[in-house]
């Protein structure tokens, strides 16, 4: 059988096309029941061209046939399954029997359509029929139902309620969820073919029977408390609800378990709670009310029941109404505003003094109340009143007064000699306080003076060490460097060959005098710490100093240090010089750590030595008059808004900390700083020639 020819022109997508022949009609039957036939034929080449196909091919296509036929049959099917298609044709052409399979139809830009295709080879024949039956609908049915399954399972699965599928014939169990095999402790299989009497649901099987004889009757099954021991011993409460119904024609039940145990917990502490609330309410020695959330009366005692008189209905009335009944309008707004703001804002309310005209009894009572939030048994808040009628106390104190106005010049009397009293005793005191006060100024006027002559005797001190230094070092080198050039100048003159070997020690004394006038620019102020920075400024002064047997210097820091500002990194560098020094001369220590870390909002400064410990409130006491180097550190890190604190304890060694942070210290202490340095404006920048205190 050949392929027939291609229409001349082609007919609109969609359309159903008229039966064409070139001989007019068709002499063959056969032709012409392939041609009308409801169902969708096509016949396939090996190759997959589709060779023949007829008019419902093309209505089920949705495009003419002279579109697609002599096309690849792969064209007409969704990307995905053109290469199963190809292994389908295969199979159609090798078995030379009836092969079925499902494939997704998109072509002429149709909505996809899912058809099923039914294929055999011709015998003896080099070609294939293809029938082609559209199962769309059936596709996307059996999806919802698969995707219906599928929430069903997972909704099934993670219910946080157990849940039990059984046969209404047998009773046993078919399946259950998780949340059922945790509550019980069993296994899904150990569950499976269970009744409900046997994993502890159910008293016995009479009871079971009498469950399942109600659900056919009732359709439903309720039990609101059920106790339930689980596998491992565990006695649980639970809530039962049992449904009968049909699934796909077949009687199912369902039974859903609800863990109650806590809620039943909860009502029992409600319960006990209330009736403790209760016994507190009715034993209070004083008149006590309760008005709960809702603005009504909740619950009051024996004694309030008094002062309320036959205000009938009493408990579940409201509020404002009962107020009403028993004060003036003006009055009892009042009362019932302060009760509101205080069951709104949990704010107390006390009152000693309310004396008012009871609009129910015509008389005025006097009365001592208080008002606390609370929170009621219930969970929510309430307001209780304590109240105590004080009417006949406040009668018998206005007859006291009155009897006190007989004897009204006594008493003022009285009133005078005590408040002369109390004069003469706030005299006294602050006479002593004011003794107390001007010796504590003469105190610290005497710890100024020490520390100020301090001062003096260290800037002295400093004066000498540099004149020395300068003596010893700086002019005995001038008077060898005269030497030398009077020896050149000799050398020169005599023997003019000898001037290289007469300059020699005359340049060795000058090198040597850069170096000394070197060090003490650099001891004064190392420029390093300027143009370099702190790191390399405190390395390079651990290393230039005096190498002892067996002592070791460790330096780390971190790079955040160089952040700080120039007067900062000063501080630090000072502070660092001086407790070295320290170190160098008192601690007799053998190691000693330099620390920089940063912290969250600064620096932090560690020197540590395993050396010889000291008293540091011994140095730190005014009596102590050898401690200004101490007190030169503390000053300088508190004047750029740190603390520095010494710790220093017996074979731990001590340890000098200063944390200086990154931002400008607060305005009080810019006061303070400017204050000292006015007050140090003639005192010298810390300089190794200090003398330091023991630290």
């Amino acid at each position: 059988m050949s392929p027939p020819a291609a229409a001349a022109k082609s007919t609109p997508r969609g359309a159903r096309e008229a039966p064409k022949s070139p001989n007019g009609p068709s002499a063959d039957p056969f032709a012409d029941l392939f041609e009308f036939a409801p169902i969708s034929y096509v016949t396939l080449g090996p190759d997959g061209m589709v060779r023949r196909a007829n008019l419902a091919s093309a209505d089920l296509i949705g495009a003419a046939r002279d579109l697609w036929v002599g096309q690849h049959f792969v064209t007409l099917l969704a990307a995905p399954y053109r290469l199963p298609f190809l292994t389908f044709l295969e199979r159609a052409f090798a078995q030379r029997s009836l092969v079925t399979e499902l494939f997704e139809l998109k072509a002429f830009g149709r909505p996809s359509r899912f058809i099923r295709c039914k294929a055999q080879s011709c015998p003896g024949e080099l070609e294939c029929r293809l029938v082609m039956v559209d199962r769309t609908d059936q596709v996307r049915v059996e999806e919802k139902v698969r995707v219906s399954e599928t929430r069903y399972r997972r909704l099934f699965e993670a219910a946080h309620d157990g849940v039990l599928l059984m046969d209404p014939t047998t009773r046993k169990i078919t399946d259950a969820n998780p949340f059922m095999t945790r509550l019980l402790g069993y296994s899904s299989k150990e569950l499976l073919g269970k009744e409900l009497f046997e994993i502890g649901l159910l008293k016995d099987e009479t009871a079971s029977q009498e469950m399942f004889r109600k659900l056919k009757r009732n359709r439903q099954v309720r039990y609101e408390d059920l106790p339930l021991e689980s596998r491992d011993g565990r006695h649980q409460e639970v809530e039962v609800v049992a449904n009968l119904y049909l699934e796909g024609g077949v009687p199912v039940i369902q039974c859903n378990i609800r863990d109650i145990t806590a809620r039943k917990d909860a009502e029992r502490v409600l319960r006990r709670n209330e009736s403790l609330f209760s016994a507190l309410v009715a034993q209070a020695p004083v008149g006590v009310y309760v008005v709960d959330a809702a603005f009504r009366m909740q619950q009051l005692n024996p004694l309030a029941q008094k002062i309320f008189g036959a205000i009938q209905p009493l408990i579940g009335r409201d509020f404002n109404e009962v107020v009403h009944v028993l004060w003036p309008p003006k009055v009892a707004v009042r009362i019932a505003s302060t009760f509101r703001h205080t069951l709104k804002t949990g704010e107390p309310y006390q009152t000693l003094t309310f004396a008012e005209r009871r609009r129910d009894l015509g008389v005025t009572q006097d009365y001592e109340w208080q008002l606390q939030r609370v929170t009621l048994p219930t969970g929510e808040f309430g307001v209780v009143c304590f109240f105590n009628d004080v009417t006949q106390r406040k009668q018998a104190e206005r007859a006291r007064r009155r009897l006190d106005v007989m004897t009204a010049s006594n008493v003022k009397l009285k009133r005078e000699i005590s408040k002369r009293l109390r004069v003469e005793r706030s005299l006294r005191t602050s006479e002593q306080t004011a003794r107390r006060l001007l010796a504590k100024a003469r105190s610290l006027q005497d710890s100024v003076r020490d520390i100020s002559h301090q001062m003096v005797l260290d800037e002295e001190n400093q004066r000498r060490e540099i004149s020395r230094e300068l003596h010893d070092k700086i002019s005995q080198l001038l008077i060898g460097i005269l030497v030398q050039l009077s020896v050149f100048t000799q050398a020169a003159t005599v023997e003019p060959a000898g001037i290289r070997t007469a300059v020699a020690p005359l340049r060795r004394l000058v090198a040597r005098s850069v170096r000394v006038v070197h060090r003490f620019a650099r001891e004064l102020r190392p420029a390093m710490l300027d143009d370099l920075g702190l790191i390399p400024a405190v390395r390079a002064y651990i290393e230039d100093m005096p190498k002892r047997k067996g002592r070791t210097i460790h330096f780390t820091a971190h790079a955040a240090v160089e952040t700080l500002d120039n007067e900062r990194r000063t501080v630090l560098f000072r502070v660092v010089q001086e407790a070295l020094v320290n170190v160098s001369k008192h601690a007799r220590a053998r190691e000693t750590h330099v620390t920089i870390t940063r912290l969250r909002s600064g620096i932090r400064l560690e020197v540590m030595d395993n050396g010889m410990a000291f008293d540091v409130e011994r140095l730190s006491s005014p009596k102590w008059k050898q401690r200004l180097g101490l007190i030169g550190m503390r000053e300088r890190v508190e004047m750029v808004g740190g603390r520095f604190s010494v710790e220093s304890s017996p074979g731990k060694g001590t340890t000098v900390r200063s944390d200086v942070p990154f931002a400008s210290p607060a305005p009080r202490l810019q006061a303070r700083v400017s204050t000292t340095r006015s007050r140090r404006k003639s005192e010298q920048l810390f300089t190794p020639w200090e003398q330091p205190s023991p630290t």
